[in-house]
C-alpha cells in the first residue's frame, strides 16, 4: 500500500462511481487506504462494486444512488455518508454525459441536458457536501473537466462550454472556501481511453494518428487521471486550489509543433530524431510523426 499520499481512513466520495474514470478513482481510494462512497444512478450496481471493493481492499465502502440534478437525492447521499462514516474529507466529481451536435443544429433539450448534469449537478454535489467540509474545517473537492474547457473541441460545443464552467465553479469555491480550509480543484483530462471513448479507439489508425499530436506519444489511460486525483484529493496538494492541471500528455504545448515549419527547421527536427534512434512514420496525410518503434 502507498503511504505517501496519507489517504489512510480517509472518507472520499465519488460521483459516477460506475463511470470508466469513476471506477479507476475508486479502485485507486480503496488501493491507497481510503474509504469510499461509491455514487451513481444504479442504486444495485453501485452497492454491488462497494461491497467488492470492500471485500478486496479491506477498506470501508457504501454505495448509494444518487442523481447529482435532484437536490433532495444529493442531500440525501450527505445524510448516510456522515451517518455511516461520521465525516467527508473529499468529493470528487466525475459525473458527466456528452452529446455532439454543431452548433447551428444543437438542440435546446440537449444543451439544457448537459448543463445540468455537468455544470449544475457538479455544483449542487459540491455546495452540499462542501458545506459539511465548512463544518469540519478541512476538505478537498476534485472536478473532472477537460482540455476542451479551454481549447474549441468542435461538434461537442455544449459539453466544452459546461467544462469551461466548472473550471470557473472551481476557482469560485477555492477563493470563497479557502478561509474554511476547504480546496478545489480540477483535473483537465484530453486524449484518454474510457468506456465512452472506446469506439474511437478501436480503430489502430485513428489512435496512431491522434498520438502523433501527444508530446508522449501514447493515449492516456484512466489510471493517469486517477493519479492526479489522488495528488488533490490528499493533503499533499494542500497549497494547490484554484488550479486547473492538465492531464493531457502535453498534447496542450504541441501547437507550435505541429504548425509547419520551414523546410529547414523541419528536416532539423527530424534529423535529430533519427540520430537519436527514433523512427519516423507517414500517416495518409504525408505527415512525417517521430514514434517509437
Amino acid at each position: 500500500m502507498n503511504n505517501w499520499l496519507n489517504l489512510e481512513g480517509e472518507v472520499c466520495v465519488v460521483t459516477g462511481a460506475l463511470g470508466g474514470m469513476g471506477v479507476e478513482i475508486c479502485r485507486e481510494f480503496a488501493r491507497n487506504g481510503a474509504n469510499a462512497v461509491l455514487l451513481d444512478l444504479d442504486e444495485e450496481k453501485v452497492r454491488t462494486a462497494a461491497a467488492g471493493l470492500s471485500d478486496e481492499f479491506g477498506i470501508h465502502a457504501e454505495g448509494y444512488r444518487m442523481d447529482a440534478t435532484n437536490e433532495e437525492e444529493v442531500q440525501a447521499a450527505v445524510d448516510a455518508t456522515i451517518r455511516d462514516f461520521g465525516r467527508v474529507d473529499a468529493l470528487v466529481n466525475t459525473a458527466g454525459i456528452l452529446r455532439f451536435s454543431p452548433m447551428e443544429d444543437l438542440p435546446l433539450s440537449d444543451w439544457e441536458a448537459v448543463i445540468k448534469v455537468n455544470l449544475t449537478g457538479t455544483f449542487i454535489a459540491s455546495q452540499r457536501f462542501g458545506r459539511e467540509m465548512i463544518r469540519q474545517g478541512a476538505g478537498r473537492l476534485v472536478h473532472i473537466s477537460t482540455a476542451a474547457s479551454y481549447q474549441p473541441e468542435t461538434f461537442s460545443g455544449v459539453y466544452s462550454s459546461t467544462k469551461a464552467g466548472v473550471n470557473m465553479m472551481s476557482k469560485m469555491m477555492a477563493a470563497e472556501w479557502g478561509p474554511y480550509g476547504v480546496r478545489s480543484n480540477c483535473v483537465c483530462p484530453c486524449f484518454v481511453k474510457t468506456p465512452m471513448s472506446a469506439n474511437f479507439y478501436s480503430d489502430p489508425e485513428v489512435e496512431r494518428s491522434r498520438s502523433r499530436l501527444i508530446a508522449t506519444r501514447r493515449i492516456g489511460e484512466v489510471t493517469d487521471i486517477a493519479n492526479a486525483v489522488m495528488f488533490l484529493a490528499s493533503t499533499r496538494s494542500d497549497f494547490t486550489t484554484g488550479a486547473e492541471i492538465m492531464v493531457d500528455g502535453g498534447f496542450s504545448n504541441m501547437m507550435g509543433d505541429l504548425t509547419a515549419k520551414p523546410g529547414g527547421r523541419r528536416a532539423y527536427a527530424e534529423n535529430y530524431l533519427k540520430n537519436k534512434g527514433v523512427s519516423l512514420w507517414t500517416d495518409e496525410a504525408g505527415i512525417k510523426t517521430p514514434t517509437d518503434q
